[in-house]
């Protein structure tokens, strides 16, 4: 598409930026968009986050993308055992994302910018352009990485849960109806 958008999500852990995604996602959806992509909600049990699911935007199909491995350290990510499964579920829906109205990827990390693993899918659906809005959520370490890559995309720093709600709304009121 033309005159696709691409917004980079970041913000620290548990500021909002899934919150933000599932925001723009359900504005989209009253507006009847082609939504999708990946969303990446975390699974908290007592008030501890204890895996990450990722969800087809489109099926709703869930599946367990991570689960938390307490006895790591360093590196940060070794904290989340990736499921292989999983992770290759999630290129087959983000290959298949595209064209679309809004394109969401939560989140692309260390895997893919400095493994070439991961969804590597996901890095192809948003350099496709084939969008109208493309979000995709990344940790501030990696920023400067995905502005090299994207360095016409908007930057929107989230940094907590009601602000990722407003931010959301601003968004999708200035994205003109498709």
């Amino acid at each position: 598409m033309n005159d696709a958008a691409l917004i980079i999500v970041t913000g620290e852990r548990g500021a909002g930026k899934t919150t933000f995604c599932a925001r723009v996602i359900a504005l989209a959806r009253s507006r009847r968009c082609d939504v999708a992509g990946v969303l990446s909600p975390a699974v908290v049990a007592d008030n501890c986050k204890i895996a990450i699911d990722a969800i087809d935007l489109r099926s709703t199909q869930r599946w367990r993308l991570a689960t938390f491995n307490p006895g790591a350290d360093y590196p940060r990510e070794l904290r989340w055992r990736f499921k292989a499964d999983a992770l290759a579920w999630g290129n087959l829906v983000l290959a298949e994302s595209t064209p679309c109205e809004v394109l969401i990827v939560d989140e692309l990390g260390r895997l893919e910018f400095e493994r070439n693993q991961g969804w590597l899918a996901g890095l192809s659906a948003l350099d496709s352009g084939e969008y109208r809005l493309g979000l995709v959520v990344i940790r501030p370490e990696l920023l400067e990485q995905a502005q090299q890559r994207w360095p016409l995309a908007q930057v929107i720093t989230i940094e907590n849960v009601q602000q990722a709600w407003a931010e959301a709304n601003r968004i999708w009121h200035e994205i003109p109806p498709g």
